[in-house]
């Protein structure tokens, strides 16, 4: 598996095992500092929030933009966690890149390969999740459009797919890992909170992804989830992921894997 740096002391390679916690919106400055700062002290050292947020309607939270990068800046400034945040387009790719210290690919932008080709362009760490409709070779496929100008640093994410099945939100394809890691030599994360749906579903699909072999976990994570701006049925309380992550060690020491 390709070691990927993420700062001078945090990596995700073949021991470790990196989380990846935050709420699924950047609100505001109280509201995200504070989650940092819980999330610091459980044990996490990237810290995820959206800026530029894809919704489905027009009418829901589309982010602060460039004021929810200064913010997240901010979180990193006070907690010493380096960040991720989604990239939603061309134009505003500049702004992420230059504020983030990983770049992230929504399922809705797995197949924009003109997105693709211009992150491409730039060395650092991309996380790219699979789309909804999307099969493990056409995710394949993308990642080959990130890593066409030489950067390898890529992060490949199962965060569930589209089936017949509607108790849930998505279907978590937890054969990815093994396939993704017999397929490729990027690490592959598990995002438990999108296929869940609901809060109390993300730790049994969490603790399953961990226990088949992924490499980390991107999970949303929310100072008060009832009044969250978007996502806030699947967004976990600190109390409910500071359980989530004890369990978590456990899986990962019996898989040899150092949590970080």
């Amino acid at each position: 598996m390709i070691d990927i740096k993420i700062n001078d002391e945090l990596s995700i390679n073949d021991e470790n095992f990196m989380v990846i916690a935050g709420p699924c919106a950047v609100e505001s400055e109280d509201q995200v500092i504070d989650i940092a700062k819980n999330l610091k002290k459980i044990g996490v050292n990237v810290l995820r929030g959206g800026a530029y947020k894809p919704r489905t309607c027009p009418d829901s939270f589309q982010g602060l933009g460039e004021e929810g990068l200064k913010l997240l800046v901010k979180a990193r400034e006070e907690t010493g966690m380096s960040i991720i945040t989604e990239v939603m387009d061309t134009e505003t790719l500049p702004l992420v890149e230059e504020y983030s210290d990983i770049i992230q690919i929504g399922s809705r932008n797995s197949q924009n390969f003109s997105l693709l080709k211009a992150v491409s362009k730039y060395n650092k760490p991309v996380l790219l999740k699979r789309g909804f409709g999307n099969t493990i070779n056409e995710l394949i496929g993308s990642s080959k459009y990130l890593s066409m100008n030489g950067n390898n640093k890529i992060i490949l994410v199962e965060r569930g797919i589209r089936t017949f099945e509607t108790t849930t939100r998505f279907t978590l394809d937890v054969s990815a890992v093994p396939v993704l890691h017999e397929k490729t030599e990027y690490p592959v994360i598990i995002d438990p909170s999108h296929p869940a749906g609901v809060n109390r579903y993300v730790e049994p699909l969490a603790m399953a992804g961990a226990a088949a072999g992924s490499d980390g976990l991107i999970i949303e994570v929310h100072n008060n989830p009832g009044n969250a701006l978007s996502d806030s049925a699947q967004q976990l309380s600190i109390p409910q992921f500071k359980n989530l992550y004890d369990k978590i060690k456990m899986i990962t020491n019996m898989n040899n894997k150092n949590l970080v």
